[in-house]
């Protein structure tokens, strides 16, 4: 039987920390914080590096103020998704490589491989400090709504691997394209070949290609799942505040079957990680609390 890991997708979204849910009283620095959702879970996946490469400083007081057995694994830059980037999150010397007008810009787009390489290469090294304490654990692609399936795409996921070295990868694909009846087989056999790490999701359903179906697939020996909610009414509004999204508490029932499929998948996969996306205020919380109980 493999282990079965639970915990969340941030550990200090906004509305988290204003809704005084789950950290008590007197809980209110970053060093506080870390620690006390580390004596609550085992893994955590770090959101903020989707914005902006973090700094080697700030990774290593994240392996300092958890216990040996925690694990990070941490979002990509969105730069190396395809992603629109803000010129100003780049490191300084990354930022003077751009052309001057694009520097002057708030949304760009890095297409140039040089320069993507070198954004590849600074990401990979902030986070030595985590892989020297032996906690990085995947490095998580989340592509954009717009990345539609097409063969020469899989040469692009490809590229993004040899991008990171050998640091193990996952990818979440956020359109439906991706996961037909037509292409799913092409695909995950493509991801086994490469030993990338499939994420399976859970979200609100269309019936349409705007959203993933919840396939539980194993292409790696880990199986990583990302939980968003079900939040129907708000999942494709546009110019709402992200979190609004993941406003969705899970039922109890609903968790019960996630903890039935965590074991079914576990008889292909040496861990399982159940990672819960819904963060809106406590909701990740209660429910990855709710779910290791269910499990255990």
């Amino acid at each position: 039987m493999s282990i079965i890991h639970v915990g969340t997708c941030s550990w200090a979204e906004k509305s988290l920390i204003e809704s005084g849910e789950f950290y008590p009283k007197g809980v209110s620095s970053a060093e506080d914080r870390l620690k006390y959702y580390a004596s609550h879970f085992d893994t955590v996946e770090v959101d903020s590096t989707y914005y902006a490469i973090p700094a080697s400083h700030t990774t290593e007081l994240w392996a300092e103020r958890t216990p040996g057995n925690f694990l990070f694994h941490v979002k990509v830059y969105g730069a190396l998704t395809g992603h629109g980037i803000d010129p100003r999150t780049l490191p300084k010397d990354l930022r003077e490589l751009l052309p001057a007008a694009d520097k002057e810009k708030r949304n760009i787009y890095i297409k140039e491989p040089e320069l993507l390489k070198a954004v590849a290469d600074a990401f990979v090294t902030s986070l030595s400090p985590l892989r020297a304490a032996g906690k990085l654990g995947l490095i998580v692609f989340q592509f954009p709504p717009w990345f539609w399936y097409k063969a020469a795409d899989l040469d692009f996921i490809h590229k993004c691997r040899e991008l990171m070295g050998d640091l193990p990868i996952a990818v979440e694909f956020r359109h439906g394209s991706w996961l037909t009846e037509r292409h799913r087989g092409v695909v995950l056999k493509f991801l086994r070949d490469n030993g990338i790490t499939y994420v399976t999701v859970d979200e609100p359903q269309y019936g349409t290609l705007a959203t993933i179906p919840f396939l539980p697939e194993v292409t790696t020996d880990i199986a990583y799942f990302r939980l968003h909610g079900r939040n129907r009414e708000a999942w494709l509004k546009k110019r709402v505040e992200t979190s609004e999204r993941y406003d969705y508490l899970y039922s109890t029932g609903e968790l019960k079957d996630f903890a039935v499929t965590a074991k079914k998948v576990s008889s292909k996969a040496k861990t399982v990680f159940m990672m819960f996306n819904n963060c809106r205020a406590g909701h990740a919380m209660k429910n990855a609390l709710e779910l290791l109980k269910i499990i255990t």
